[in-house]
């Protein structure tokens, strides 16, 4: 479906640009405008229920409930060889767990059909005294037909080989592109703080990495396709996924998330016109030569 066809079901957006619509509003209400089988990737990190200043604190069935609700609207929305890429961490259940995996708590609650948990670990993060020093969350990569699916691993293979020359009966061992980046993802958190800032770092407390979210959507889409992010936070997932040739649909709440949200892609727009102007400055200069 055309990116553009989606605004007579949901309006006119806060922000449109070039391959991308921002919607403010609550993402379960808005998900119900959206017409059946329309979306092939979602990617979404949704709030965890553990006090973050964009969040209420519900209790923990209310919490399941409403998970369970808007999952079951994604399933609705995506296509038939669609992906829905969920990320969660922990929560506390008070005399029960002081950090049990969220995904242990929906794992029932799902339509979808679970192809596999992906552990993202990364280096900085809490320091635990009387526990473990937390350093992963998890990535849950759901479909809609197992036998049915993208999976562009060529697109996301890791060109680190130990031994990339390595020959069996003369021929090479390994892909010439590199292995296969498995299921624990070792890429570093986006930090804060005056001297460990990660350079994309935006005032959002809960940032996705670029590195991760472009990931995800090079494996599980193809170029030109829809990416939908229905807690789009600061828009890591819009930036990803335009600078990866899809165009993205995003919901979000907070109107100052969307601000920040809006600034990136004005800074990548502004980019993009800078590597013109200076492509079209060495044609000049070579024509002239």
């Amino acid at each position: 479906m055309d990116l553009y066809r989606f605004q007579s079901f949901l309006g006119k957006p806060i922000y449109e640009d070039k391959d991308i619509l921002i919607y403010h509003g609550d993402s379960l209400e808005l998900m119900n405008f959206l017409p059946k089988e329309s979306l092939s990737l979602t990617i979404t990190s949704p709030p965890y229920n553990i006090g973050k200043e964009y969040e209420s604190v519900l209790c923990l069935d209310d919490y399941i409930e409403w998970m369970a609700k808007w999952i079951n609207q994604v399933y609705f929305c995506t296509s038939l060889n669609g992906a829905f890429w969920l990320n969660l961490g922990y929560l506390s259940i008070p005399n029960q767990a002081k950090a049990i995996p969220i995904p242990y708590l929906i794992w029932d609650r799902v339509p979808f059909y679970l192809i596999q948990e992906i552990i993202w670990n990364y280096g900085a993060g809490v320091a635990g005294k009387l526990f473990f020093s937390p350093r992963n969350e998890k990535f849950l990569w759901y479909v809609k037909d197992p036998k049915n699916y993208i999976f562009n691993l060529d697109d996301i293979r890791d060109p680190n080989v130990k031994y990339p020359n390595q020959k069996k009966n003369g021929k090479l061992k390994c892909n010439i592109k590199g292995k296969n980046p498995t299921d624990v993802w070792q890429i570093p958190k986006v930090t804060s703080g005056k001297n460990r800032s990660s350079q994309e770092r935006t005032p959002h407390p809960a940032q996705f990495p670029i590195q991760l979210v472009t990931r995800i959507i090079l494996a599980s889409s193809h170029v030109g396709d829809i990416v939908f992010d229905p807690f789009l936070g600061s828009g890591s997932t819009v930036e990803a996924a335009i600078k990866s040739g899809r165009k993205v649909i995003g919901f979000e709440i907070n109107k100052d998330y969307i601000n920040i949200a809006i600034e990136r892609i004005k800074n990548i727009r502004f980019e993009e016109q800078q590597t013109i102007k200076q492509g079209k400055l060495f044609e000049i200069v070579t024509d002239n030569v």
